[in-house]
């Protein structure tokens, strides 16, 4: 079985190549194993996400990391006069993304873009908001893809960012860890063709800032207010920051 490097002793550069690596491999199942791990949280959470949108005056929004199109979807679903552009770097993730599209007939209103979220290729202040679910943690330098987001949303325009976290009292914490450090890449064997990958997402979580750390780094990308919704019991937050 593969061994991933803990995500603090890597550089930037290993950090992405491993994330590719990872999303690669775990393609056919991630959709399936995403909601067999979080007992279908994960659903729950975009659509509150979604629902936290509270404009569409250029009639434009952005998804980053889209993965399979979850929040973009969610997305066209509650604003239907908004049209969606998906972006994300893993083709993989987005092939399966055109399926549920097209299934779904929703295929002209949301566009999917191969694309780097350090580095958005749109000008700037063209959408009305921005998000990225499940996404920010794999990349090395937050900092910079909030700011990006920030920088192609309107003013008075919102970037959210829907992200696992730690449940932050003692009583949850534990039974918390003991799931993601052992029952989930236990479970991960039987399903995934890489259950390596299951270890770097526990690692990833773990080492991810805590909300109050999180809000800051967002207000320092120049977002102001920044509102946090912590979700099922804090494994999970929405932050939703505002452009001035």
């Amino acid at each position: 079985m593969k061994r991933y490097p803990h995500v603090q002793s890597l550089p930037p550069e290993q950090h992405i190549r491993m994330v590719k690596d990872i999303f690669s491999t775990v393609t056919g199942r991630y959709d399936f194993l995403t909601h067999l791990f979080s007992f279908y949280q994960d659903v729950l959470w975009r659509r509150f996400a979604a629902r936290k949108i509270k404009r569409c005056k250029t009639r434009r929004l952005l998804d980053i990391a889209t993965g399979t199109a979850d929040l973009a979807i969610e997305e066209a679903l509650r604003h239907a006069g908004c049209l969606v552009v998906a972006m994300d770097l893993m083709g993989e993730m987005m092939a399966l993304g055109a399926g549920k599209l097209e299934k779904r007939k929703l295929s002209h209103r949301v566009g999917l873009l191969r694309a780097d979220a350090l580095d958005i290729p749109f000008p700037s202040a063209i959408f009305d908001a921005a998000s990225i679910a499940f996404g920010i943690r794999n990349i090395p330098d937050k900092l910079r893809a909030l700011r990006e987001m920030a920088r192609v949303v309107v003013p008075g325009g919102q970037v959210l960012v829907l992200e696992m976290t730690r449940p932050r009292t003692r009583l949850l914490l534990r039974p918390y860890l003991f799931y993601l450090r052992i029952v989930m890449p236990l479970a991960a064997r039987l399903f995934s063709p890489n259950p390596a990958a299951y270890r770097y997402l526990a690692d990833s979580i773990l080492h991810f800032p805590s909300p109050t750390d999180f809000s800051e780094m967002m207000k320092h990308a120049g977002l102001s207010p920044v509102e946090s919704y912590s979700l099922t019991f804090g494994i999970t937050h929405l932050f939703v920051g505002y452009k001035s």
